[in-house]
């Protein structure tokens, strides 16, 4: 899509959805389906683009990208009609024989600016939510990954109204002349560099944010849990997707009277995972780029390579690695690595490492190893994060029912499922009041006295569901006609 060409997009988007027919839970439905057709009868375009930008086999594209999107997608068609109905809210004794309740609302036309990383996953993943809230929505895929951006540009108009589901190419520039166009909320996934960037320009138009972005996310390994347990899941989650995962474990922390346990752990579950030559397992991808190849090698310098540390710049290879000799002050400890290499920081506890991760940005998630609920319980209480997981690491990810999003630097709003729906929609407030029983509101009306003001307190502050409203709307009715 030409640069000069989105104001046109975005205007022809609003156009479409103030024709009102993305409002219809109908066409909503239809819209879901026909991306779930797309999810269902494109799975080896799909894959085969995957597989040029980041060396990832057809069966980790559908692990890692598709089913999650078969999943929220069913969710969403199964359960739309129940979250854009009216939602009942606790009602005072003025308001008990009125009708109020909320409802879910379109924003109107929505923009997503995708990521390279997972990027099926990343993009259509808000885009589902757009779609069942009621919205527009100008799809923005990233460029650094781009034989999935051409085929997500082919792909969608043939399964999505492509009058309110555009999508736009590009690279910076363009997604530069987007964001000068008024939006009614932007997602953006990616970086807090560009989250900056993303914010100040919605800024402009008073635009409400999501930003999903990431940070150094830390994984603490206790020293009385099961170490090869730990090492294993450790290993996953870092090394998937060769590192680059908003939510991988970024560092581990650990006491040094462990520090070579856990090496040769993770050493042995690389090479089950792996082979002893991950360059040439299917299951190992590249760095996407060869900017962000020599970024991440160039984060290696000063710190002593434990495991791995091969490279080779023209496939864009780096081996999983892991690094010891590494203090705070360290190379890689100065930004998010986003790449297959694992630093080891040593510390004296539990007490150091939460004053290790509380005097660093709040992360987008944070590990816990231990087979001490006290521990967990206490890395809960005394630490701050997008989210929290003992023993485990991305499994959270999976999780419709979690809200998935940062805190401070590490992003603003969530989604997943309902989340999605409810980030997407505005939930507005209605009271419907009749045009009798008068009496009622004699306690606002001036003058007002002492006597007034008691049966206000009364009337303002007893609350009653929903469910309770109806049977005990006449009782009270006639303890208000009595003061009066």
């Amino acid at each position: 899509m030409k640069m000069h060409h989105s104001n046109q997009v975005v205007a022809r988007a609003r156009k479409a959805f103030l024709t009102g027919r993305s409002k219809a839970l109908s066409y909503r439905l239809s819209q879901l389906k026909g991306l779930r057709r797309l999810i269902t009868e494109k799975q080896r375009d799909i894959a085969d683009a995957l597989r040029k930008d980041l060396h990832k086999s057809e069966n980790a594209t559908q692990l890692y990208e598709m089913i999650g999107l078969e999943g929220e997608i069913d969710l969403a068609v199964s359960h739309l009609s129940e979250w854009a109905a009216p939602r009942p809210v606790e009602q005072s004794l003025l308001t008990v024989a009125d009708e109020v309740y909320i409802q879910p609302e379109p924003l109107g036309v929505v923009l997503i600016i995708g990521a390279w990383n997972y990027p099926w996953a990343v993009t259509v993943q808000p885009l589902i939510g757009a779609i069942a809230a009621g919205n527009a929505a100008v799809i923005k895929p990233s460029e650094v990954s781009s034989h999935t951006s051409k085929v997500m540009e082919e792909l969608l108009p043939l399964y999505l109204d492509k009058e309110l589901f555009p999508v736009v190419t590009g690279g910076v520039v363009q997604t530069q002349e987007l964001l000068k166009q008024r939006f009614d909320h932007i997602f953006y996934t990616g970086n807090s560099t560009v989250g900056k960037v993303v914010m100040e320009a919605a800024a402009r138009h008073l635009t409400p944010v999501t930003l999903e972005l990431g940070g150094k996310s830390p994984c603490y390994i206790d020293k009385d849990c099961d170490l090869s347990v730990a090492c294993r899941r450790i290993t996953w989650g870092k090394y998937v997707n060769c590192g680059q995962t908003c939510i991988a474990p970024d560092y581990i922390l650990c006491e040094p009277s462990i520090q070579d346990k856990v090496v040769k752990e993770i050493r042995k579950c690389i090479k089950e995972f792996y082979t002893d030559d991950p360059k040439t397992c299917p299951d190992y991808s590249r760095i996407v780029s060869l900017r962000h190849f020599r970024r991440i090698v160039a984060l290696m310098e000063g710190s002593s390579v434990a495991i791995g540390g091969e490279t080779d710049e023209a496939q864009c290879y780096i081996a999983p690695t892991v690094l010891t000799e590494v203090t705070s002050e360290s190379k890689v400890m100065q930004e998010e690595i986003f790449g297959p290499l694992l630093p080891i920081i040593p510390i004296s506890g539990t007490d150091e490492a939460i004053e290790f991760i509380n005097k660093r940005e709040k992360p987008l998630a944070l590990y816990v190893f231990s087979s001490s609920d006290k521990m967990i319980k206490r890395m809960i209480a005394d630490t701050s994060s997008g989210a929290l997981l003992a023993n485990d690491c991305l499994v959270h990810y999976t999780l419709s029912d979690l809200p998935f999003g940062g805190v401070g630097s590490s992003g603003m709003g969530h989604y997943h499922g309902r989340y999605t729906f409810d980030q997407l929609s505005h939930l507005r407030s209605c009271l419907i009041k009749k045009l009798r029983m008068e009496r009622v509101n004699q306690v606002r009306y001036p003058p007002h006295t002492a006597q007034k003001l008691r049966w206000a307190r009364l009337f303002l502050l007893k609350r009653f569901s929903s469910i309770e409203c109806p049977k005990n709307t006449f009782i009270l009715f006639l303890k208000i006609r009595s003061i009066y």
